[in-house]
């Protein structure tokens, strides 16, 4: 893991970040930081690959999004890749739900896939 910064007060910001985690820890914490420099996109397979991986929702982000621009850019698709992916919590998506754009099979799919991770 890693945090890019861009100039001396994000840089400070993170280390203050980083310092007070390992004090709550008890630990130390692996995640670097690191000057910005430059950003690559991944290639579209490597994107949203938690979401990718479930047919039922990737149907329903394809009919939402017919360009793979467009499903790389939408917060609908991070959100429910991130769930998927275990992170969130179910009251967070039971909260946001009705914004991320799926159906009523789809909504009841991901609340029980979150019931059940945790």
């Amino acid at each position: 893991m890693a945090v890019f910064y861009h100039n001396r007060e994000q840089k400070r910001l993170a280390m203050e970040s980083k310092k007070s985690i390992a004090a709550k820890t008890d630990g130390k914490v692996h995640t670097e930081i690191i000057l910005y420099s430059e950003f690559y996109l991944a290639e579209p397979y490597h994107q949203k690959y938690q979401l990718q991986l479930n047919r039922n929702f990737m149907r329903e982000f394809k009919a939402i999004y017919s360009a793979t621009e467009d499903f790389v850019n939408s917060t609908a698709a991070a959100r429910v890749n991130g769930y998927l992916g275990g992170y969130g919590s179910l009251s967070q998506l039971q909260e946001e739900l009705s914004g991320l754009g799926l159906s009523t099979a789809g909504a009841e799919n991901l609340l029980h896939i979150v019931r059940n991770s945790r």
